[in-house]
């Protein structure tokens, strides 16, 4: 992936805060928010460990392709839409990181590609999860960022009317909101802002 190496710092800590809570959560409540807050949970330490900007080892990308994309089809058998949006996204992000490399690996007779990518091994691009050029489909990763981009803006619009009917039940005499009742639903959109950021980063 590229981009600064603090970015990368940065959504470890954004997933890691956001899977430690999000797990902490699904220890209590109905059975329905908790596998939700649980799948969330998840996906947030699989966001921080893709993002990890230490050079992981080569076969790391192959592990979370197969690990996100069973994640993606187990919520598209149990209808969650978005988590198996969310899976198949970091699957297909995990398969991009390694597809350049092994397809530049296949043109040895090219002198020119390999004089590049001496040139990238001995500026530090060694790493496995590291390329050239941008990985992906452009077609894919473009529908992708619209899809969380319109998610992480409908999420957010929804978080501020939510607040501020809970403040005015509570003020009216209604029922008191649980404790922490509108963080995950923060958690949910910070985690789509991460996802876009490791999109532009691919």
């Amino acid at each position: 992936m590229h981009g600064p190496v603090w970015v990368g710092w940065l959504l470890v800590l954004l997933g890691a805060a956001a899977g430690a809570y999000c797990l902490v959560r699904a220890r209590s409540g109905p059975a329905a928010q908790r596998g939700e807050a649980r799948g969330e949970g998840l996906m947030a330490l699989g966001m921080a460990a893709m993002a990890w900007p230490v050079a992981p080892p080569s076969w790391s990308p192959w592990l979370f392709t197969a690990a996100f994309g069973a994640a993606g089809l187990w919520a598209l058998a149990h209808r969650h839409l978005h988590h198996a949006v969310g899976a198949l996204a970091m699957a297909y992000m995990a398969l991009a990181m390694v597809v350049p490399a092994s397809q530049q690996a296949g043109h040895t007779g090219q002198m020119g590609q390999m004089g590049q990518l001496g040139q990238l091994g001995q500026a530090g691009g060694t790493g496995p999860m590291a390329h050239a050029g941008p990985g992906g489909v452009p077609l894919l990763t473009g529908l992708l960022l619209v899809y969380f981009t319109g998610y992480v803006l409908a999420a957010g619009v929804r978080l501020v009317p939510a607040a501020g009917a809970g403040a005015g039940d509570v003020a009216a005499g209604g029922p008191v909101p649980v404790a922490g009742a509108g963080v995950l639903p923060a958690c949910r959109v910070a985690m789509g802002i991460g996802m876009l950021a490791m999109l532009l980063a691919l």
